[in-house]
């Protein structure tokens, strides 16, 4: 299925699938139409946005898939940390059923907290709580850890939560799609989201002049199951999986270093493993994948499994400008 849609969004040979496109689009005119008058709510006042006592910072998209949020959102961490911060990051928490808030604690599985969450807190041991509501996720945070700033993993379309500062993340190469609403197209607003965001950062290929650039770089392999890090021997026998948003991306990196695995197998995004899963397409094999992919699956993990951590590199010019807008904002607070 996500193969079928990612060639109606991203594929620009489309051939017959544009009668698939067409017959969406009335589904697409309903999801404009909807959205639209939840942001106008908003913006009129029905609906209250409501702000926290620390300054925020939102980290989306405006694209449905994995564009590089995580790893900017571990950027960020680290970034504020080394200025003196002490955040702390909200999210949602896909895939995980629950209500009200949630604390993420180190060594929580990815089916008790959702994927990115226990990957975010396995990598920085950052404060983060989750929840479908982000302002009640925020107010656990600072009730729970001293925070003197918040990261929204997601959750740029969530208006309930006032932002200081919005960074969109793009695939550089997908960027847009074919640029229609969902269900036809990948987008969750239109392309004039991107005017209203603060910085934008695109994520491979080339930018615009109004756009920052970011690479991902990759770390030394690990162990998915004791997580030591280690040079690997051949991988010509190798089996790579990837359940992201681009599985792609980890299949092209691979390729940049040199690695060709001898099968490239795609999962969903968010695809809940199990060892039988990842058994069917390896069949004893050395296993290569990302890091999103390790924390789900370290229960079960043999000891010829391997994931590639990746760091997000951005340029120099989109740290001066974030510290800037962040001070900015910080002096506009307190003078409230």
């Amino acid at each position: 299925m996500q193969n079928l849609v990612n060639r109606l969004w991203y594929d620009r040979q489309l051939g017959f699938h544009w009668l698939l496109i067409c017959l969406l689009l009335p589904l697409s005119g309903l999801f404009y139409l909807i959205t639209s008058v939840r942001r106008r709510l908003f913006v009129l006042g029905v609906k209250q946005s409501q702000q926290l006592p620390v300054p925020v910072i939102v980290v989306g998209n405006i694209t449905v898939g994995g564009s590089g949020k995580t790893p900017t959102v571990i950027y960020l961490i680290e970034l504020l940390r080394r200025h003196g911060y002490h955040p702390g990051v909200i999210s949602r928490g896909y895939g995980v059923e629950f209500t009200g808030t949630k604390q993420v604690l180190a060594g929580m599985s990815a089916c008790e907290v959702g994927d990115e969450p226990a990957m975010i807190v396995a990598r920085t041991q950052v404060p983060m709580v989750i929840g479908s509501n982000r302002v009640a996720a925020g107010r656990a945070l600072l009730e729970w850890q001293k925070v003197d700033i918040i990261i929204s993993d997601d959750g740029l379309q969530h208006y309930a939560l006032q932002r200081d500062i919005e960074i969109l993340v793009l695939d550089g190469k997908r960027r847009f799609g074919n640029g229609l609403l969902l269900p036809a197209g990948p987008l969750r607003e239109g392309r004039w989201r991107q005017k209203r965001v603060d910085l934008t950062l695109v994520n491979g290929q080339s930018t615009h002049s109004d756009e920052f650039t970011m690479g991902l770089v990759p770390a030394s392999w690990r162990n998915v199951a004791n997580g030591i890090e280690a040079d690997i021997d051949s991988t010509a026998d190798a089996v790579a999986m990837a359940g992201i948003g681009n599985p792609q991306r980890f299949f092209d990196t691979l390729a940049s270093m040199g690695i060709n695995p001898a099968i490239q197998h795609a999962f969903d995004d968010h695809q809940a493993y199990r060892l039988e899963d990842v058994e069917a397409i390896a069949h004893g094999a050395k296993v290569l994948m990302t890091e999103k992919d390790a924390v789900k699956c370290r229960d079960f993990a043999k000891s010829n499994w391997w994931y590639l951590p990746v760091d997000a590199k951005i340029s120099p010019e989109f740290e001066l400008q974030l510290l800037r807008l962040l001070e900015q904002r910080k002096e506009v607070q307190q003078g409230k």
